[in-house]
């Protein structure tokens, strides 16, 4: 009667441990319950190991099954899972299985956000980006299916919003790019909206990252923000008439959102549409809301192209004290240089661009305009029709220095040279003039006021 009475408790048992054994898969629980409970735990215990000195081979079986089984028990499967699916595809040489391996590298970044995509440091926004890394990585640039990672970034970016990992924001725009080369038509107006939404949280963080001091994220951010404006500028998206088919009417719906307005006309101002009335209409509306330097260099523009100077002026001036960046102050004293050529105030307009180069070294068309007001004025240099064509000396002079700051000049630069050296004195007019003898430093006349060297 007892051994009955045992066999019967230990069959009830095995009949209770049969029922409610149950995977975690299917429970809903970590590890499951059970022995399906028991077999997970000690398939992680034992593939952890060989995972931790990279025996991957080893650690396979055990992973694979405690994966399937119990994916909500561990991150470990996870960070591990990365390392063995990449050890595989690497190991693998048949393309149509490698491929099938990448396929399960991307399920298993999409089960941990299944899992735990609520981790507070390293959550769903943190997952994604990197999934789409590995898929870039293993896919090669040129080969991605652009619509597959821009649909993955597009959900991060507007659940994070300016949260989103700035290397998350690059790629998305990455994306973007790629399908606007696939299909220019279709995808030009949201490769605007991308750019100008992915610049926004940029400035969002540069912002943040400068009042908390942090330079190496500052360096970061401004590194990856100027990416995207590159790939912007060289994209063939921007240009004027597209820009006023986007934003014709959205500009007067958002005529109290400066946000919006500075966005935009940063935008035009990007694309080389500062001649555009929707741009002046931007920056005006910006400008009564908050005057910014990009508002003020907007409202100067118009007043240039109506031929009011003076107007000009006076916002080109107010967006220089306002603007914290040395190349826009740059361009602005440009401008400034142009409006007192127009006006013949060559003084002023050499004063400005000479300003303009202090801000920014690298500028060569302030050289150009120099040289061209030195070979204009020729004739105000001396009443010396062989001492006037000393100008040519300082003008080449100028034209030279343009080509050795930026290649970009270069073109120009050699065409004026090559002009204004046939207006040098010739070897008779220099043997009339000792004075003028080769190799000489002279100082040119007039307002020029300049040393130079005489030569052929």
């Amino acid at each position: 009667m007892k051994i009955k009475r045992g066999l019967f408790v230990v069959i009830l048992w095995t009949t209770i441990m049969n029922v409610s054994a149950q995977k975690g898969a299917n429970s809903g629980t970590p590890f499951g319950s059970g022995e399906d409970s028991i077999r997970c735990i000690t398939n992680i215990s034992l593939f952890t190991p060989y995972a931790k000195i990279n025996n991957f081979q080893d650690a396979y079986p055990y992973w694979k099954e405690a994966y399937e089984e119990c994916p909500g028990a561990t991150k470990d499967l996870y960070l591990y899972g990365v390392r063995i699916i990449n050890w595989q595809i690497a190991e693998e040489k048949d393309p149509a299985k490698q491929a099938a391996r990448i396929e399960d590298l991307m399920a298993l970044y999409d089960k941990r956000v299944k899992y735990f995509g609520n981790d507070p440091k390293y959550g769903k926004d943190w997952i994604l980006v990197r999934k789409v890394q590995d898929y870039i990585r293993l896919k090669g640039e040129d080969n991605v299916d652009a619509a597959l990672v821009y649909g993955w970034l597009k959900e991060v970016l507007n659940e994070y919003g300016e949260k989103t990992e700035s290397v998350g924001i690059s790629l998305y725009m990455f994306a973007s790019y790629k399908l606007l080369q696939k299909n220019a038509d279709a995808h030009k107006g949201p490769y605007i909206e991308d750019f100008l939404k992915c610049s926004t949280l940029f400035d969002t963080q540069l912002a943040a990252a400068r009042a908390a001091g942090d330079e190496k994220e500052t360096t970061t951010l401004e590194t990856l923000k100027s990416g995207i404006e590159t790939a912007f500028a060289n994209s063939g998206a921007a240009d004027c008439a597209t820009l006023e088919s986007v934003y014709g009417k959205k500009i007067e719906e958002n005529k109290s959102d400066l946000n919006f307005l500075k966005e935009t006309i940063t935008l035009f101002r990007r694309a080389g549409c500062q001649e555009n009335e929707l741009y002046f209409t931007a920056a005006g509306y910006a400008h009564q809301i908050e005057p910014t330097a990009e508002s003020a260099i907007g409202l100067g523009n118009q007043a240039f192209k109506k031929q009011e100077y003076e107007s000009a002026e006076k916002y080109f001036t107010e967006a220089i004290a306002m603007a914290t960046d040395n190349e826009i102050k740059a361009d602005i004293y440009f401008i400034i240089a142009n409006i007192a050529y127009t006006q013949k105030n060559y003084s002023k307009a050499r004063q400005n661009c000479l300003k303009a180069v202090e801000a920014n070294p690298k500028l060569c068309k302030p050289y150009l305009l120099i040289g061209t007001m030195y070979a204009a004025t020729a004739s105000s240099v001396s009443g010396d029709p062989v001492i006037r064509k000393t100008a040519y000396y300082a003008a080449v002079d100028k034209f030279e220095r343009a080509r050795q700051v930026d290649s970009a000049c270069a073109e120009d630069a050699n065409r004026m040279i090559a002009t204004y050296r046939s207006y040098f004195p010739s070897t008779e007019e220099v043997f009339m003039h000792p004075d003028l003898k080769e190799g000489a430093t002279i100082t040119v006349g007039g307002w020029i006021g300049e040393r130079t060297v005489v030569r052929k």
